[in-house]
């Protein structure tokens, strides 16, 4: 098709219109967040819970865009016994990775594989649509939850299949802490001094201080924290209002977990992003993406850390992007980290693979400059540096609009400036005070972030729908585009389900015992979430898995095999046929999550 005409439009889906059938489950995220960047609704049909094997379909359309079709599904194979949220975190290795803390397999009381799935189909209508403003076809765009649960784990997966082990235990173990009068409460720091400092204002015992930092500090990696007791004692000395004073005098951070109840309360209602045009100056388009290719001829510069920035870029450049990392004099320090494959961290692998690099001394005026060079032949620049950091650099969007009006400028921060007094913006902080915490766990459990990076990886992948959102604006105003997104953002969208309940006055937890595999004599096995309660009433301990689950499908009850380790993946399973490759360094690589048709 000819390109859309470019128009005045203050969203991105400003004038079209959108059309939703299926399952619920899987098209609820994808019509909320259409609709928030502008789309208005048209026809949509419902259709039964999930279970059935359906797949949800997306169409939008209008304003000279020929129609983009998205289609949303639990299972690429539908052979493969995924039919519900609970059966794709057991087969995807999510259980079991967020189930380290505790020994043994759990499932997430939240929507985690369905969420990701929703915000994934949204980046593949938005791309589909910039390819056609870039003079593309239209086509479809298909995902599905499993891939979505593959890429939730891509880290964990990497590691397991690297050429060493893990530098730190794996064992189970790990916050959130309890004070003297009851306060569950987590604590941060990357500054192994004031680890130290904090426990020592409140007299732990020396030996657990320096045990203890390394499994802390390795717990973003690893999804478990087995440090010694004495710490966890320790803190039950102590009242909340000590433990916040220690913090303070230490230059270490805590947060009490926050209830659903109290998040709802004070929820401002935003979107989990925003997007603010500034500028004119479009970009010439280049020649017409492939559809396998949306982004091709497009450029990224990242200045990302950790996980979040890193993941959106990481998306982008599956999407057709070339992407330029960079990175400190002497390169990205995660590169080293453990366990590695040909010499380079697996994890890092996981987010980084394919990307160019160049080393850029942000402390130096003339690398500045060289920096602001770069960005003027950009589309995107994306980085997720401390609040305010890049506003002292010289490098904020004011900053960079001045060399290129019709750049992208993408932001991935922590709190969005949304929280008054907010902790420091990382993930189980994060978790901590928005009451993730509370909503990971059923009512049986004591509340308790999980040690799997739930949000640094859901704000990285609405990180990536925020980019697309703002090309596409830029595509259809000709002005360049601020895009704010965080990990605050991503905490509400996972929680929204738990934080409705919460303001109608009922209870936000999912029930006991909800999600919660069931032991067998050779492993676990994890029914649907309809057919849970009466697999519940089988005594399966005796039974090896395989027969277990032929006992339950004799009485007409759905369940699948849990993945108990995420190196089982790496193996044949026929739930993932051909998923599972290994790049350049012989890292283990998940699938695409979107294919384009």
């Amino acid at each position: 098709m000819a390109s859309p005409a470019v128009t005045r439009t203050a969203r991105p889906l400003e004038g079209l219109h959108l059309a939703a059938s299926g399952p619920p489950g899987l098209t609820g995220l994808v019509v909320e967040h259409l609709t928030l960047l502008g789309a208005g609704a048209g026809a949509r049909t419902g259709g039964p819970e999930p279970g059935d094997g359906r797949a949800a379909l997306i169409a939008v359309s209008g304003r000279g865009f020929d129609r983009q079709d998205a289609s949303l599904s639990w299972a690429a194979h539908p052979a493969g016994g995924m039919t519900d949220e609970a059966t794709v975190q057991a087969a995807t290795g999510i259980m079991s990775v967020h189930g380290r803390r505790d020994g043994a397999p759990r499932g997430l009381a939240v929507d985690y594989a369905a969420t990701a799935t929703g915000v994934l189909a949204v980046q593949g209508l938005l791309a589909g649509l910039l390819a056609q403003a870039r003079g593309g076809v239209a086509g479809r765009v298909d995902t599905s939850a499993d891939r979505a649960g593959l890429l939730a784990v891509s880290q964990y997966l990497a590691a397991a299949g690297a050429d060493e082990g893990e530098a730190a235990e794996t064992a189970p173990g790990g916050p959130p802490f309890t004070s003297a009068d009851g306060v569950l409460f987590e604590l941060e720091t990357l500054d192994p001094g004031a680890w130290a400092a904090f426990w020592r204002v409140l007299e732990a015992p020396f030996e657990a201080i320096r045990a203890g930092w390394r499994p802390f500090q390795f717990r973003y990696a690893t999804a478990c924290a087995p440090f010694p007791r004495a710490l966890h004692t320790t803190a039950r000395r102590h009242t909340w209002q000590r433990i916040g004073a220690a913090a303070a005098t230490a230059g270490a951070e805590v947060c009490r977990l926050r209830t659903l109840a109290e998040r709802a309360a004070e929820h401002d209602g935003a979107a989990p992003w925003s997007l603010a045009p500034y500028g004119s100056g479009h970009r010439p388009l280049a020649a017409p993406p492939a559809a396998a290719r949306p982004l091709a001829g497009l450029t990224v510069l990242e200045a990302g850390r950790r996980i979040q920035a890193p993941l959106a870029a990481h998306l982008l450049r599956l999407l057709g992007a070339d992407v330029v990392r960079i990175e400190p004099p002497g390169g990205d320090p995660l590169r080293g980290m453990p366990p590695a494959c040909c010499g380079i961290s697996a994890r890092w692998l996981a987010l980084n693979r394919g990307k160019q690099a160049v080393e850029v001394d942000i402390k130096s005026p003339a690398d500045r400059r060289r920096l602001r060079e770069m960005a003027a032949g950009a589309d995107v620049f994306l980085h997720n540096w401390a609040p305010g950091k890049a506003a002292a650099l010289g490098l904020d969007s004011a900053d960079l609009a001045a060399v290129n009006p019709a750049l992208v400028y993408a932001y991935t921060g922590g709190w969005a400036g949304r929280i008054p007094g907010a902790p420091m913006g990382t993930d189980f902080m994060v978790q901590a005070r928005t009451g993730v915490g509370e909503a990971a766990r059923p009512r049986d459990e004591p509340p308790a972030p999980s040690l799997m990076t739930l949000v640094d990886v859901l704000g990285g992948l609405m990180g990536t729908e925020a980019v697309l959102a703002g090309l596409l604006l830029r595509e259809r105003t000709g002005a360049g585009v601020r895009v704010d997104s965080s990990l605050l953002g991503a905490a509400d969208t996972l929680t929204a389900p738990a934080l409705r309940r919460a303001r109608r006055g009922a209870d936000p937890r999912r029930p006991a015992g909800f999600r919660r595999p069931l032991r067998t004599a050779d492993g676990w096995i994890a029914p649907t979430d309809t057919c849970a309660p009466a697999a519940a009433a089988y005594d399966l301990r005796e039974l090896p898995t395989v027969e277990a689950l032929a006992q339950l499908r004799s009485h007409g009850l759905s369940a699948t095999a849990v993945t108990t380790d995420p190196a089982d993946l790496l193996h044949h399973d026929p739930r993932f046929t051909g998923s599972i490759s290994r790049d350049a360094h012989g890292a283990p690589a998940v699938p695409d999550p979107w294919s384009f048709v």
